[in-house]
């Protein structure tokens, strides 16, 4: 296996950012953090067509890009300057080749590291990491569902983000609700529902923007179903005239989801109109050209579909998370009769400078751009004004999510539940001496926790989120201590439940992600016995799709996999049954607790039975427990 050398990265690198002769400080976060080892090259070059796209989505303000030592960390150690910059060699590699290249993007800016959520208090989420996503010469960006939990968030983008793209921010199926010029209110297009335009080759295109049947949004911001979207009027009005294909992006799953429904709406126009489909939301590398049965759930009944199918002329890619893998689709469209299939290729590109250099046919010493030098200088001076290089302590060892069992000293979730809670949610809490059970949902935790400095950066990349923890007090304990098993729906024969079922797409559509992304990963462990046996493979994504032929650019060693309940809790105090306890929760779990609570318990609660426990909110309690503990 060839292999590219860090060293001399990490000497390039030095000399242009200045950050090999800093010294190290509390409040100072480097560009990055360069993995003491190798990475491997790609195993082959891309193959290009007449139209080539490249594609993100779920970036989650990753921009910075992964910056830990640990394995799979440096596979993905790019940032959005190095970005940049491949995208600006591949462009001139195609005017070389006198071909189309494209770059979209499908979704969720928001939400994920501390240059979107690190932001001071009257801010907005990803206000200012956005604008260095404006800098890429995206020709597409569609709406994800993350843009729609907080309406000052939707209306940032809608303000400040939609009409700097010129008509290119796509979000055929969501409204965003404003007052009018008349200062009445209107609910409006968060950006375009559509676009049509010719490419450098002067091919035209016509293009939607489509997000999943998502419930969970904010009030005054609005999502139509993706059913009831291809009835509109200009929905048909859009798609009426041929364009020389379509594209399509959308915060949406290429599998398991509703492409089909457009899909099929549009081919009941054009039956053979080349399609390029770009999806998002599970967090997984997928990719289908020939789509199998789907399931459609729906709250009263479950149906499997089997009418509606991609086909030879159509092919659908989803390009991971957190801007780790960036996704590559060509298409040979030219001279291919309309009776035949289309020839495609996909591949699924690590996201780091070993990847880019190579494909961009550089070296370090030509790899770097001026605008993306510049768009790196500037996330960095943002993560100094956010000061995310903040420490709070020195992890001892690395933590992990899925990639360790769950209960273990290697768990994230371990940490959180058993260490980290009991102890940051009674920092100067009167009700510290009365016994607690604390419940929280495990997908709370949205990251693996590294050894090493632990900063502000950190925090939020591990447990971003803003919730509030609440109690009932006076519960008995061997009420208290039914509710988690309950919670976990225990039993294969519940799990195979309708209501079951029905629960878990109703958490789906309100943005639910991490069990497909977990079903995923436990089904790339189960197959890669014998690519973990072989030698000189880094951890990484191993992925099986329903494309030909080989989609990752890098052969790896898959990750290993535990499954974890859904909710997990603290240690349970060893007291006797009739002891009143704290009860103590997220309050993004209350409506379910409380269902579960009340089915055990002969005395009824209610939402006024639940008080505030603690001003700590979920993504301070990692950092409190770090400076106690880890200093």
């Amino acid at each position: 296996m060839r292999l590219a050398g860090w060293t001399t990265l990490f000497a390039a690198a030095s000399i242009v950012f200045g950050c090999g002769d800093d010294h190290d400080h509390a409040h100072e976060m480097h560009r990055r953090a360069f993995p003491p080892t190798q990475l491997p090259l790609p195993s082959r070059p891309l193959v290009w067509g007449d139209v080539n796209v490249i594609a993100t989505t779920d970036t989650h303000g990753w921009l910075l890009g992964h910056q830990k030592t640990s394995w799979p960390e440096p596979n993905y150690s790019g940032d959005l300057g190095d970005f940049y910059s491949f995208v600006e060699h591949m462009k001139l590699i195609a005017l070389e080749k006198d071909v189309d290249l494209l770059l979209v993007d499908s979704g969720d800016v928001h939400d994920g590291t501390g240059l979107s959520d690190g932001f001071p208090p009257g801010g907005v989420d990803a206000h200012d990491s956005n604008k260095f996503l404006l800098d890429l010469p995206y020709d597409l960006m569609a709406i994800g569902n993350h843009e729609l939990y907080i309406y000052a968030n939707t209306f940032d983008m809608y303000t400040n983000f939609a009409p700097k793209l010129n008509g290119r921010y796509l979000s055929s199926n969501v409204n965003i609700t404003v007052f009018n010029e008349h200062g009445k209110p209107e609910s409006v297009p968060v950006g375009n529902r559509f676009v049509k335009f010719k490419t450098r080759k002067g091919r035209s295109v016509t293009s939607l923007g489509i997000l999943y049947d998502f419930t969970g949004n904010d009030v005054n911001t609005t999502v139509q179903t993706v059913a009831d979207m291809v009835k509109e009027e200009w929905f048909a009005e859009a798609i009426k005239d041929e364009p020389d294909f379509f594209l399509l992006i959308g915060h949406m799953p290429v599998s398991n989801d509703n492409w089909p429904v457009v899909f099929s709406a549009i081919r009941a126009v054009h039956p053979t109109t080349p399609m390029l489909i770009f999806g998002g939301h599970t967090h997984i590398r997928d990719c289908g050209n020939v789509a199998p049965p789907y399931f459609m759930f729906c709250l009263s009944r479950l149906i499997l579909v089997t009418t509606v199918q991609y086909d030879g002329r159509t092919m659908a890619l989803e390009s991971g998370r957190y801007m780790e893998t960036i996704g590559w689709m060509s298409a040979n469209l030219d001279d291919v009769p309309q009776h035949e299939n289309i020839s495609f290729t996909r591949r699924y590109l690590d996201q780091n400078r070993v990847t880019y250099e190579y494909h961009a046919t550089t070296s370090n010493f030509t790899f770097d751009t001026l605008e993306g030098r510049l768009i790196t200088a500037g996330m960095q001076q943002l993560a100094k004004d956010f000061d995310l290089g903040f420490q709070y302590g020195v992890a001892p060892q690395d933590y992990f999510l899925d990639a360790a069992p769950y209960p273990s000293n290697n768990s994230v979730l371990t940490l959180l539940v058993a260490e980290a809670m009991p102890y940051a949610l009674t920092i100067n809490n009167s009700r510290i001496d009365v016994p607690n059970i604390m419940i929280v949902n495990s997908g709370e935790e949205r990251f693996d926790l590294y050894s090493g400095p632990f900063t502000k950066n950190d925090q939020l990349t591990t447990l971003p989120f803003t919730d509030a923890f609440v109690y009932i007090p006076d519960v008995p304990f061997s009420v208290a201590n039914q509710v988690l098993p309950m919670l976990n729906h225990q039993g294969a024969d519940e799990k195979r439940s309708l209501e079951y079922i029905e629960r878990e797409m109703a958490e789906y559509a309100r943005g639910e992600v991490g069990r497909r992304y977990r079903r995923w990963l436990q089904e790339m462990n189960r197959r890669g016995a014998e690519k973990r046996a072989a030698a000189n493979l880094t951890l990484g994504y191993v992925t099986h799709d329903s494309c030909p032929g080989v989609g990752d650019d890098v052969a790896h060693s898959p990750l290993p996999f535990f499954d974890t309940p859904d909710f997990v809790g603290s240690n349970p105090p060893t007291v006797s049954d009739d002891t009143p306890v704290d009860l103590v929760f997220i309050n993004f779990i209350q409506d379910q607790l409380l269902e579960v609570l009340n089915s055990v318990s002969t005395t009824n609660y209610t939402d006024d039975s639940v008080i505030s426990y603690t001003p700590t909110l979920a993504n301070a309690v990692l950092g409190l427990y770090a400076q106690k503990f880890w200093n």
